[in-house]
């Protein structure tokens, strides 16, 4: 294809290739061309014009194929507007007589059609310039169009849309023309062609005034008249083009007066624009006499397409019409739908009235929810409650029992207003989450009076509806929960009398509680018991009253159904009650069963139906929720009543009346069922699964209030009953049938399940593979689509099943195929092919393959049915798929087959090109990595492979169909993961862009999958990509990159290239981020921003990156972020399909960013934090302003600490919202920046950090969080916050401290209130939560304080330091040395609740049965949580606390002491309390040393560890411990162990400390041991001491027993760790003198000497050890000190290495002039010995010599010592013995000390 990249056509290489190829090689040429020509030289465009037009000609002659002509259109437009336009008449001459030609050839329709669209690409970019051809142009086409095809028509509307588009006002004297045309088009049986119409008018209506002025309401009823029957597509376009016209009445374009107008109307009011929209709504396109007649038969002809579409096109014109003026002009839209919702017409039926409400809910959610700002959006919610209190005349005095008199009409009119003002005022609330505060205090609206007010009406799915928004309002003001709870509760008991209260308020507790799953805070423990007894008490009264039976019935279980969803934390004490309750409203036995079906009335069976059902309904809760619970003994339990529910399914009820609550009935025992494994029920009563036919009626709250318990976020839509039973019917058939096949066929002793899951049998019995056969086989021909596919995909599930050979029903299938006609029956088996092919074939049956292959290909080729070819090319798809590596034989065949049918296939049947798209996507993926051509045989062939790939994306780009773009998109996705270098990113980004605001939600989804992709990789590349398209589109070159259809089609993508411009690509993904609500393709955008964020915020763009995330926190109405959506809205919105996305308004922006939701907001700050922990492993520069700023100076890097001042603004900013979901990333984001700069030294100010000037930013940050009303959760992460600013020492000023230290104090003060507080909002688990953090951080705060107190008795005080300042030392302990007392006590507590939630679960039995100090019994799994994040902390401040206070023992006994339940006399004794806590600390500490579970432990160990060593500081517990040495011998164990686990070094430096203090301990007890043994037996009983240490009399260690083997051990260890050559076989060889060699260049001479200095002193303590002196083990310590000085001695050969260790020995032997004189003899014959060796070995080895006397002074001193002595003994010697001889002769020994 490389030769087809040329400005000419290489006719010669054209002509030399197949048919099928040159098609190819000439779309290629085109798309190159079109590339091309904008960026060549005019004069070589002029000099090769003629040559070109002759070339492109004669392709416009060879009947083209779609994609083809378009590209060629647009090529000739654009050659002739950049050469020379003027012979352009000549071609549109041309064209018109190919148009008019009478040719019926094959190639004639192909020609006819190019000519059409060349005419409207070259009117389109030459616009007036062929003014005066333009009416003989029209002319000819408007009377092609009366003769033309489907085709045709298609064509010649697209057409005539660009030629409307490049005339502009030229054309309007041929308006009334085109608009006849286009109205006659607009209803065509072809849904393309009403899609081109659509667009047509649409452009039309830019010129043409008539349109919304005098043709308006025609215009409108041919609106309606297109959507009956259409599809998505037609809906789209239609309604976009009529919500259009109606904006532009209602605001027109042009000023009135300026434009003449027919009529003399100029514009519209929004009442007449409505009323044309409702009167479709209402009456749809019939005439008058037909809704008249519909209206007198009670019946409605309007289809939901007509209906769906008006809905479309309202929210089309809000949209258009933009947010000012929704905001001046809601209160008349909301009367207005408000009006459509209670329209009698519209509601005539309950599935026209679900229909109705289900649109007006759309455009309310469609325009207030998407189009307005947060300040909008509350006045919009305030609207909403007005309007809801304009319908309490419905619902009479609230209580009073007298209700005023209203027509039944009035009440059902009103019950639609309210659902749906009361679920859009539910959702809007949901969406503004913690900022919409402020509406619960406004008395001019009373939102939860309104609100709770329509609980009352009489109609149930009012009352359901307010339930519903009492919901939203509880989760998205978790604080309201209780409170709601407690209010509507209190009416409930009130009220019992009162059905409406009843099933009102009951239904409003029931929605709070289930919502409290949406709320990590949760409720009270206590408000689960007052549910349930509220329960119990309804239940137990609904047979008092038969007025209110079922009411009560049904409101019991619903709370109890509520209740359930509480999790398996609530329910397991409430359990017992629970079982109870279900097994009295069943009968006892199936017997008693049967005595109950002879008796009762119509209104017995209802309410026991009621009860039953709602009973089911809870078990199936309890299923979904507490699967924890569901041991062996609750489900025997449950299957009792299960198996009476399951029989009464085969009786039938004596009253047929009561069909609707047999129905319910029914499907609650087929949902239970199918939740159950079968084998639970397996043998019981026979199941009968009854499927009932019912028309599908509208998707309405009220036909199942238990789905107010459903988890989701969006209000549930439940199906009717008789269509939701059916469904589930089918379910639990899938669930139930392979059992009941399994149960058949399987001998009387059970398989084992590995035999039922690999063994393959018959179909059981006869009566069951028959039918399942004829079902399947019958149900592949069926009409219906979906039948179609689940008959195949059944059939060989089936046949994969029994292991039957598929190549019999293969055979079949193409027999069938044959001589079928039909399109349902070939479409149905050429998929049944595939299926069987995938399930039963696969790749170990090549000969299906070929077969399956050669049926699909010629059915693919089908011409004369697209539906046949979709389906075959979709089965096609599925059989690459399978195939793999298989497939590649039959690759090149199949491009040939996908690009020829992409070249020819009509646009008019996308559906062809979806199913196209699919196959190239699988072919794709079967070459896999092969298309890189690495091998060099394989290059041309792979090559050309890729090149098909290629050219087939872009015939799929250049679709006019989103799908078949996206699936373009994801090919090129897959193309570019197995081969990057072959996919051009200066054409697939720009091409990204333009689609990344796409009205679509399936080409956005596949838009942002591939920049996810690109951006792993080649983010960089990405966005200057993106730059350079919007430097092409000023540049005017963006028509010339991408066909006109992407800008008429796609009026978002300027608002996107507008984002690009200013803030690059990565602003508009923040943009998308914002306004989209699936959560996979938020996901997606989220990556891909962190994707280029890692890539590039560290290299070059770090500043970019900052000012994005700072403008993205900035945009905020009213300087608060609009809390549009939350983040949890995204799984409620992942059902919405594309109708909902396109038609969803957005908001009108002054700039990239404006008014952007708080979840976006939320994200920009979790990105600053990804900043930060980028730089940290990057440039050091980042944490150094010093370095920063030099360097700054000579380079144009930037740095993090430069932009300290805009990171602590937006954590500011984050912490100070209203959203509390923000604040906390605020506070994340202010601790993250306090970790990271708080030691950086301020350059100008020597002595100070840079982060002191924003003391008043972190206290102004930290002070909301600390209000009585802050949520829990904030106050905790304030609090951490707070520790570690006090911790960080930025803080020089003691005053200033106090600041932040009054907040810490004002927490401690609300934790001690808080069990005395009488109404508690959030679960316990929460006041826990809470209530540990301000432990924590008071405990962090007093670690730090009494490190700096040392610190400062250890170094003197400056003299200038003042007494009121510095945060260290004294000034910080003295702060929290006031509220000490209460915080060790609080910390002794936490420690004592932690060590018992540690316990086994076997101890679980010895947890108090009230709980701990902090924790409730009921909430103790969530607590474990919180106390494991905090625990370690606190146990280190307790340890100081301990230390701080002297002995241990001395400490008096408190009434919350340690073990206060244990003395005969009441509290314990100072010296049982101290033990109590020494035990505690020691038995958390090596609980969690044992077993630290992964690295994050580190802080926690390093503070354990530090805990034990301020606690073996203190004398006493040094004495336990030491006394205690099988404790000791313990604890020595768990460090060996740690040491061994852990290579920090700070923890194994704190190991070694713990060791020696435990060593220390020993000694200190053997001492006090021989210490009283001394002073009880006397001096002279010594010989007896040596059996106070270990080994007594025998000397022997006792592994796991012994303390010094213990220690030994360990040292062993640090010593083979570090020095691994040590260990022959650590070191990998055999020779122990290997190590002596290698020693020295390990730690040099200055490490060797250390090292041996340690032998030697180890040896002089085994020298000098009493045991030496003993004559029990003098011989056995003689023996011990020659072997280790031989073997020390002996891993050493001459040289240096020896004499690095022998000088220091022989120095220690020498004797100074003090004691030469006076030492034995044998000492100073050794003195004598060591220097002459002395003397011999230094000039030896000098330079050994010379480095151990200047590393080692003190040995050098005790040389010369020794030789001064030396030289007066021998002086004095010479002078007593021969003084006259001393002149004469020289000393034996000659001292010399300079060996230089």
């Amino acid at each position: 294809m490389e030769r087809a990249h040329s400005l000419l056509l290489n006719e010669e290489a054209c002509s030399q290739l197949a048919e099928h190829q040159r098609a190819e090689f000439v779309f290629e040429w085109l798309s190159h061309l079109k590339k091309l020509l904008p960026a060549a030289d005019r004069a070589d465009i002029k000099q090769n014009q003629r040559r070109l037009v002759d070339q492109l000609s004669s392709v416009l002659i060879g009947s083209p194929g779609p994609p083809t002509r378009w590209v060629l259109a647009h090529c000739l437009a654009l050659l002739y507007r950049l050469g020379d336009p003027v012979p352009a008449s000549l071609l549109v001459e041309r064209c018109n007589d190919i148009i008019r030609s009478k040719d019926d050839s094959p190639s004639g329709l192909p020609t006819r059609l190019a000519a059409v669209a060349c005419l409207g690409s070259l009117y389109e970019q030459l616009g007036r310039m062929l003014v005066g051809s333009f009416r003989e142009t029209l002319a000819n086409l408007l009377k092609a169009m009366k003769s033309a095809e489907s085709q045709g028509r298609y064509e010649i509307m697209l057409s005539m849309e660009r030629i409307l588009r490049g005339l502009g006002v030229s054309a309007v004297p041929c308006h009334r023309d085109v608009y006849k045309a286009a109205r006659a088009c607009l209803t065509d049986r072809s849904m393309a062609v009403r899609c081109a119409a659509a667009k047509c008018l649409l452009e039309l209506q830019r010129e043409a005034v008539f349109l919304w002025t005098t043709e308006l309401e025609n215009v409108a009823t041919l609106c309606f008249r297109a959507f009956e029957g259409s599809n998505y597509d037609v809906r789209v376009a239609v309604a976009k083009l009529l919500g259009t016209l109606l904006a532009t009445a209602v605001e027109p374009r042009q000023p009135a007066g300026t434009t003449p107008r027919q009529g003399g109307r100029s514009r519209s009011s929004l009442e007449e624009v409505m009323d044309l929209l409702w009167g479709g709504f209402l009456r749809g396109g019939a005439g008058f006499l037909r809704a008249s007649g519909d209206m007198l038969k009670g019946t409605s002809s309007v289809s939901k397409d007509v209906r769906i579409g008006v809905t479309q096109a309202c929210v089309v014109l809000v949209s258009t019409l933009g947010g000012s003026w929704l905001e001046g002009n809601l209160p008349a839209l909301l009367s207005l739908l408000m009006e459509l919702a209670s329209h009698g017409r519209a509601t005539q039926t309950p599935a026209d009235a679900a229909v109705t409400r289900r649109c007006v809910s759309f455009i309310l959610r469609s325009s207030l929810g998407s189009l307005l700002s947060e300040k909008a959006q509350t006045n919009a919610a305030k609207q909403l409650c007005l309007a809801v209190a304009a319908q309490k005349r419905a619902v009479g005095e609230e209580g009073g029992g007298t209700r005023s008199r209203v027509s039944a009409a009035d009440v059902s009119a009103s019950q639609h207003v309210l659902v749906c003002c009361l679920l859009e005022l539910g959702s809007l609330v949901q969406g503004l989450g913690s900022t919409a505060a402020p509406l619960l205090t406004d008395s001019s609206t009373a939102l939860l009076d309104t609100v709770i007010s329509v609980l009352l009406h009489p109609v149930a799915s009012a009352r359901l509806a307010a339930a519903w928004c009492l919901r939203c309002v509880a989760m998205a003001m978790p604080s309201q929960c209780s409170l709601l709870l407690e209010r509507c509760a209190e009416r409930l008991a009130a009220l019992k009398s009162s059905p409406e209260a009843v099933a009102g308020y009951g239904a409003a507790v029931a929605a709070v509680v289930a919502g409290v799953q949406q709320c990590p805070l949760g409720i009270p423990h206590t408000k689960g018991k007052v549910v349930l007894g509220l329960a119990e008490d309804l239940l137990r009264s609904a047979t008092q009253n038969s007025r209110i039976s079922l009411q009560r019935t049904q409101a019991g279980w619903l709370l109890v159904s509520a209740l359930i969803t509480l999790g398996p934390a609530v329910v397991e004490h409430h359990l017992p009650r629970l079982l109870l309750l279900w097994r009295c409203v069943f009968p006892p036995s199936l017997r008693e069963q049967e005595m109950e079906l002879r008796r009762g009335d119509y209104f017995t069976w209802q309410v026991t139906l009621e009860g039953r059902a709602g009973a089911l309904c809870a078990m199936k809760n309890l299923l979904l929720h507490c699967k924890e619970l569901l041991t062996d003994d609750i489900i025997s339990r449950l299957l009792t009543p299960l198996a009476c529910a399951v029989a009464l399914l085969t009786k039938s009820v004596p009253d047929c009346s009561v069909r609707c609550w047999s129905v319910v009935y029914r499907l609650r025992v087929y949902e239970l069922l199918a939740l159950l494994p079968p084998d639970t029920y397996q043998g019981d009563t026979p199941l009968c699964v009854c499927l009932l036919g019912s028309s599908v009626g509208g998707a309405s709250l009220d036909h199942d209030p238990f789905s107010l318990c459903a988890s989701g976020l969006e209000a549930p839509a439940p199906l009717p009953p008789a269509v939701a039973l059916t469904a589930a019917a089918v379910r639990l058939f899938g669930v139930v049938f392979p059992h009941i096949i399994t149960f058949s066929c399987s001998p009387p002793p059970p398989p084992p399940p590995q035999h039922q899951v690999s063994t393959r049998g018959s179909l059981g019995p006869e009566e069951l593979r028959v039918p399942a056969l004829s079902l399947l086989l019958g149900a592949l021909e069926s009409e219906s689509r979906l039948l179609r596919c689940l008959a195949a995909e059944g059939l060989s599930r089936l046949l994969q099943l029994v292991g039957e050979p598929a190549f019999t029903l293969i055979t079949a299938c193409v027999s069938r195929l044959k001589t079928a006609r039909d399109a349902a029956t070939r479409s149905g088996h050429a998929l049944a092919l595939a299926a069987l092919q995938r399930h039963t074939g696969g790749i170990s049956s090549p000969q299906n393959l070929n077969t399956c292959l050669g049926v699909l290909f010629t059915l693919s080729q089908d011409n004369t049915s697209p539906e046949v070819q979709t389906w075959s090319l979709h089965a096609l798809s599925l059989v690459v798929d399978l195939s793999g590596g298989l497939y590649r034989c039959h690759a090149e065949a199949s491009f040939t087959l996908v690009l020829r049918l992409l070249l020819a296939a009509p646009p008019t049947h996308p559906e062809v090109h979806h199913s196209l798209g699919r196959c190239l996507h699988a072919l794709i993926t079967s070459l896999g990595p092969d298309l890189q051509a690495l091998h060099p045989d394989l290059g041309s062939a792979v090559a050309g492979l890729r090149s098909s790939c290629l050219v087939g994306c872009g015939v799929m780009q250049a679709s006019p169909d989103c799908l078949v773009q996206a699936e373009a998109i994801s090919c090129l996705q897959q193309l570019h993961m197995f081969s990057p270098p072959h996919v051009n990113l200066a054409c697939l980004v720009p091409a990204l862009c333009v689609n990344l605001c796409s009205s679509y939600l399936c080409l956005r989804r596949a838009v942002v999958a591939c920049l996810r992709q690109l951006a792993q990789r080649e983010a960089l590349e990405v966005s200057e990509h993106a730059v350079a398209l919007v430097k092409d589109l000023l540049r005017g070159l963006y028509l010339t990159t991408f066909t006109t259809k992407h800008v008429a089609a796609n009026t978002r993508s300027v608002c996107a290239d507008v984002t690009i411009k200013e803030v690059g690509l990565e602003g508009a993904l923040f943009t998308l981020l914002d306004r989209e609500s699936d959560p996979g393709l938020r996901r997606d955008i989220q990556e891909t921003l962190v994707h280029m964020m890692a890539s590039s915020a560290t290299t070059g763009k770090l500043g970019h990156w900052l000012k994005l995330c700072k403008d993205v926190l900035s945009a905020s109405a009213d300087s608060r972020a609009p809390v549009e959506a939350s983040q949890d809205d995204e799984e409620a919105e992942s059902g919405r399909d594309d109708d909902s996305s396109v038609f969803r308004a957005r908001s009108e922006s002054g700039g990239p960013f404006t008014a952007l939701r708080w979840a976006t907001r939320r994200f920009a700050m979790e990105c600053v934090c990804r900043i930060v922990a980028q730089c940290e492993s990057a440039d050091p520069a980042h944490f150094d302003m010093a370095l920063a700023q030099e360097r700054r100076l000579h380079e144009s890097t930037d740095f993090l600490v430069l932009h300290l001042g805009d990171l602590v603004r937006m954590a500011f900013m984050a912490a100070t919202d209203h959203s509390d979901q923000l604040r906390l990333a605020g506070l994340q984001t202010l601790l993250v920046i306090i970790r990271r700069f708080s030691a950086i030294p301020e350059p100008e100010f020597p002595g100070h950090v840079i982060l002191e000037q924003y003391q008043a930013n972190v206290g102004a940050a930290l002070r909301p969080a600390f209000t009585a009303d802050a949520p829990p959760d904030v106050t905790a992460k304030a609090c951490q916050v707070c520790s570690a600013w006090i911790a960080s020492g930025v803080v020089s000023d003691l005053r200033d401290l106090r600041r932040v230290h009054q907040l810490l104090a004002s927490s401690l003060a609300k934790i001690q209130a808080g069990k005395d507080t009488s109404s508690h909002l959030y679960n316990e688990a929460a006041a826990t939560m809470e209530t540990l953090a301000v432990l924590k951080a008071w405990a962090e705060v007093y670690i730090v304080a009494v490190q700096r107190s040392k610190q400062k008795e250890s170094s003197p005080a400056p003299a200038n330091e003042g007494s009121g300042s510095g945060s260290g030392g004294a000034g910080l302990l003295k702060l929290v040395q006031s509220d000490l007392s209460t915080l060790s006590r609080l910390w002794l507590a936490a420690l004592q609740d932690y060590a018992l939630l540690t316990l086994p679960q076997e101890y679980a039995s010895q947890l108090p049965a009230a709980g701990g100090s902090f924790y409730t019994a009921e909430t103790v799994n969530q607590a474990r949580a919180h106390y494991s994040s905090s625990w370690a902390p606190i146990l280190h401040a307790t340890s100081l606390w301990l230390h701080s206070t002297g002995q241990l023992s001395s400490l008096p006994a408190t009434p919350t002491s340690m073990g206060q339940h244990g003395s005969v006399g009441g509290a314990k004794s100072p010296e049982d309390v101290s033990s109590d806590r020494l035990h505690l600390i020691l038995g958390i500490s090596v609980e969690f040393l044992c077993s630290p579970h992964s690295e994050d432990q580190m802080e926690n160990i390093t503070s354990c560890l530090r805990a034990l060593q301020a606690l073996l500081d203190v004398s006493w517990p040094r004495a336990k411990v030491g006394n205690d040495q099988a404790l000791s011998v313990e604890l020595l164990s768990v460090l060996h162990r740690l040491m061994v686990t852990r290579e920090a070094a700070a923890v194994q430096l704190a190991v070694l400390d713990l060791v020696r203090q435990i060593v220390t301990a020993a000694q200190e007890h053997v001492k006090e041991k021989r210490h009283s043994a001394e002073v009880d037996d006397g001096a002279a009983e010594k010989e007896t001491l040596p059996e106070f240490g270990e080994g007594r009399d025998t000397g022997g260690l006792i592994p796991g027993r012994s303390l010094v083997f213990a220690a030994l051990e360990l040292c062993l260890c640090v010593l083979l760790r570090k020095l691994p050559q040590l260990s022959p076989r650590l070191a990998g060889s055999s020779c122990s003198g290997n190590v002596p060699r290698t020693t020295p260049s390990l730690g040099g001479a200055a490490g060797l000497s250390l090292l041996v200095q340690a032998s030697l002193q180890a040896l002089k303590a085994v020298l000098s050890s009493p045991m030496s002196r003993q004559e029990k083990s003098r011989g056995a310590w003689t023996l011990l000190l020659r072997s280790a000085l031989n073997t020390l001695l002996g891993y050493w050969e001459p040289g240096p290495q020896l004499a690095a260790i022998l000088l220091p020995i022989l120095i220690s032997f020498l004797l100074d002039e003090n004691t030469l004189g006076s030492a034995p003899a044998a000492s100073r014959s050794l003195h004598e010995a060591a220097l002459k060796d002395l003397m011999r070995l230094g000039p030896q080895h000098s330079a050994v010599f010379r480095s151990l006397m200047a590393s080692s002074p003190h040995l050098k001193a005790r040389l010369e010592a020794a030789v001064r002595g030396n030289q007066e003994s021998l002086s004095a010697k010479s002078s007593s013995n021969t003084p006259t001889a001393s002149s004469k002769s020289s000393p034996s020994i000659t001292l010399k000390t300079n060996f230089l």
